[in-house]
């Protein structure tokens, strides 16, 4: 997992927070290692002002979780890099990718982007196959869709790309209410009705709990939550060997 997304919550989900500070004091890696220039100067909130030299990206090395699980983390000291668009820099997560798959063999890279237009997502997206859209079934966040499509179609045409969308998958849902019902709704009406996954995350207060202590859904999760987490994986596989098989 990549965490290219400012705000790194994905980060946060992994590590508890004096863990990660003492993985940065370790001079652990993190996502501004891959964009970051030969010498940068940073104001970092654990260190202060350091000026150090860039890695190479062979040299980059994810954090293991365990024996099958790598992360590079986030870093909130990330938007202060000065990333101006048609720098080169978008290429960086593939070039990253590109240099450490030999060693790791990875069998997917999922990677966290922010929710909004940016350099980072541009970056994600140049190293991605697919992009799976995760959405509120509230008005302000499904009516975000289609300009999200709108996005990821300039930036596909602009830096000659084939990804595509692989689904679209509703999350804290609240099945049965009036809301849901309008999610639905609103979804069947669109070009998107055939890309939202089977099964839905449910809103469960346990998960959101758990997260603060760093567990995961099959860790503090019913066995509702783990079925469901069970079948959208079981479909994310389904539908990318399913679109390479087609030769797409």
């Amino acid at each position: 997992m990549i965490d290219v997304d400012p705000q790194f919550n994905a980060t946060q989900c992994v590590f508890g927070s004096d863990e990660y500070v003492d993985y940065l004091k370790k001079g652990g890696d993190t996502i501004i290692n891959v964009f970051e220039d030969e010498t940068s100067v940073m104001a970092g909130t654990v260190d202060g002002i350091q000026s150090k030299k860039a890695k190479e990206l062979k040299d980059i090395v994810p954090y293991k979780v365990n024996a099958n699980w790598y992360v590079l983390p986030g870093n909130l000291n990330l938007y202060k890099l000065e990333m101006a668009s048609g720098s080169g820099k978008e290429y960086g997560i593939k070039q990253f990718i590109d240099e450490i798959q030999p060693q790791y063999q990875f069998d997917y890279v999922v990677i966290d982007t922010p929710p909004t237009p940016s350099v980072w997502m541009t970056s994600a997206l140049i190293a991605s196959d697919y992009y799976l859209i995760p959405v509120k079934p509230d008005p302000l966040s499904y009516t975000g869709i289609e300009l999200l499509e709108g996005i990821v179609k300039t930036r596909k045409k602009r830096f000659n790309l084939r990804i595509k969308c692989i689904g679209v998958i509703f999350t804290m849902v609240e099945q049965g209410t009036l809301v849901y019902k309008g999610a639905m709704d609103f979804i069947q009406n669109t070009n998107m009705s055939s890309m939202k996954f089977k099964k839905d995350v449910t809103k469960h207060t346990a998960i959101a709990r758990g997260i603060t202590n760093k567990k995961y859904i099959l860790d503090c999760g019913g066995d509702d939550s783990k079925i469901e987490l069970a079948m959208i994986v079981k479909e994310l596989i389904s539908r990318i060997d399913e679109d390479e098989k087609k030769g797409n």
